[in-house]
């Protein structure tokens, strides 16, 4: 894959899968823009890019929040000129039983992981659509498919996010612009290393193929997307679960 001359965002990209993903844009060739809502947890990233002969840029940005979406995007045609491919792949958990779930729990979650995703998109479809050209990439989850126990507003939100999916890729394609989400099953990442063992086996038993992704498996579902090769898919959940829900 061949991504030279691409500017890429990628949302969430501090740690775990959404900085993997910024790794592996650049590595083939996108000028990447991390973005997270503190500059310094991505300084690293940033230099490590350039180390290797990349190029990238830090902005600082609360998804949920319009006018930060709007410097997000501005930012990024300053400096780059172009938007090329969107990665929606910031996200938080407040997890909680149904009855104990308070209401600001529920709202952060959405508001961060699904309204964060329509103001990205938003945003920059707008620029992707003069140039007719796009690639929008939304980081959706297993368990947006078969629900999860005590996760009732993140799996909301993930399956609210192919909904949205899919509306924006009837409503982009004739501009060029594909919009597609990878569904990630269960992720070795800092996130789930402090999940109990019990947890952990349960999960394992449900995988077909034996083992835990890694945040890799889903860079290089994001990279395909993001390429000349995946011209023609749009629209389309990508599950990356190793099996565990078909």
């Amino acid at each position: 894959m061949d991504l030279q001359g691409r500017v890429a965002i990628v949302t969430g990209s501090s740690r775990g899968i959404g900085k993997c993903i910024a790794q592996n844009l650049a590595q083939v060739g996108a000028k990447l823009v991390a973005v997270s809502r503190n500059a310094e947890d991505t300084a690293d990233l940033v230099q490590q890019i350039k180390d290797q002969g990349g190029d990238a840029i830090s902005i600082q940005a609360d998804v949920s929040v319009a006018a930060d979406v709007d410097k997000m995007v501005q930012g990024t045609v300053e400096t780059f000129g172009q938007i090329d491919i969107l990665v929606n792949n910031a996200g938080i958990t407040r997890d909680s039983l149904l009855a104990r779930m308070k209401e600001d729990d529920w709202d952060a979650v959405m508001n961060i992981n699904l309204k964060g995703a329509f103001l990205c998109s938003a945003a920059v479809a707008k620029v992707m659509a003069k140039k007719r050209y796009g690639r929008i990439i939304n980081i959706s989850s297993v368990v947006g498919q078969m629900g999860n126990i005590g996760q009732a507003n993140y799996c909301a939100s993930k399956c609210g996010l192919v909904g949205l999916t899919r509306s924006n890729a009837r409503e982009l394609a004739r501009r060029n612009i594909t919009v597609n989400a990878v569904a990630p099953g269960f992720i070795e990442t800092d996130m789930t290393a402090t999940l109990p063992e019990k947890v952990c086996n349960d999960m394992m038993a449900q995988i077909p193929q034996g083992r835990f992704g890694s945040p890799q498996d889903i860079a290089d579902a994001v990279i395909f997307l993001a390429s000349e090769q995946a011209g023609y898919i749009t629209g389309h959940e990508l599950s990356v679960n190793g099996g565990m829900y078909m």
